[in-house]
């Protein structure tokens, strides 16, 4: 056996000096992509955090910088199929969707549906995951609502979280085909239950004091 060293090394210097410019390039992606991701991620938590404190003007502006670094990371994902389905794009996005969701409940009273963001270039995986998310923060506005004693407002919300939970628990595939939604589907669940269940007492307690007053108020009558 004669082997032709010199053409062995020079295939190997080609081979790997095509490998390493492609994997420069995904690189130079990867980094633009983290940055991104980081920025998309910022502002979707400033844009939920600025709806909890009531600046729905300051929410609108976050969830626009929000919405442009996710088209700008999405439109780079695309080019590198290696990369569009990680979970560095993943994470970003669901967080996107999350807050555009949050925000379009609590301003236009509507949910937008998966036809809508995938017409963004939304992928199916993080739009479900950020649909999960979505029931943690519904919890929090409610709690707000009955704070300010908005009771059916808060009801009308635990209807709300209540059937992304059984919509998403409706979802019978293997982890694989849907990285984290069926544990977010069952994080969602107990959300509900404790939602409900707060509601619930809050308003036999509720009840109750409105039967005292008016117990009181006959007694008062009464005496004259």
């Amino acid at each position: 056996m004669k082997v032709n060293t010199e053409d062995v090394k020079r295939v190997l210097r080609e081979s790997i000096d095509s490998a390493r410019s492609v994997l420069d390039e995904l690189d130079q992606a990867r980094e633009e992509l983290i940055r991104l991701s980081r920025e998309a991620i910022r502002e979707s938590g400033r844009a939920i955090v600025e709806v909890h404190r009531g600046d729905l003007e300051s929410a609108l502006r976050h969830m626009e910088r929000c919405e442009d670094a996710t088209m700008k990371l999405l439109s780079l994902a695309s080019g590198y199929p290696q990369l569009l389905y990680t979970g560095l794009v993943n994470n970003a996005v669901s967080e996107y969707v999350e807050a555009r969701l949050f925000i379009s409940i609590v301003v236009e009273g509507r949910l937008p549906g998966y036809g809508e963001l995938a017409g963004r270039g939304v992928p199916l995986v993080p739009y479900l995951q950020g649909l999960g998310d979505l029931v943690g923060e519904i919890k929090r506005l409610s709690l707000e609502l009955v704070r300010e004693g908005r009771y059916n407002d808060a009801w009308a919300l635990l209807e709300v979280a209540e059937a992304v939970y059984l919509e998403l628990q409706s979802l019978d595939y293997p982890d694989a085909l849907l990285p984290g939604v069926r544990r977010k589907a069952d994080v969602a669940r107990r959300i509900v239950d404790d939602l409900k269940a707060m509601l619930v007492d809050l308003g036999k307690r509720d009840e109750l004091a409105r039967l005292l007053r008016e117990n009181l108020e006959a007694l008062g009558a009464g005496h004259h």
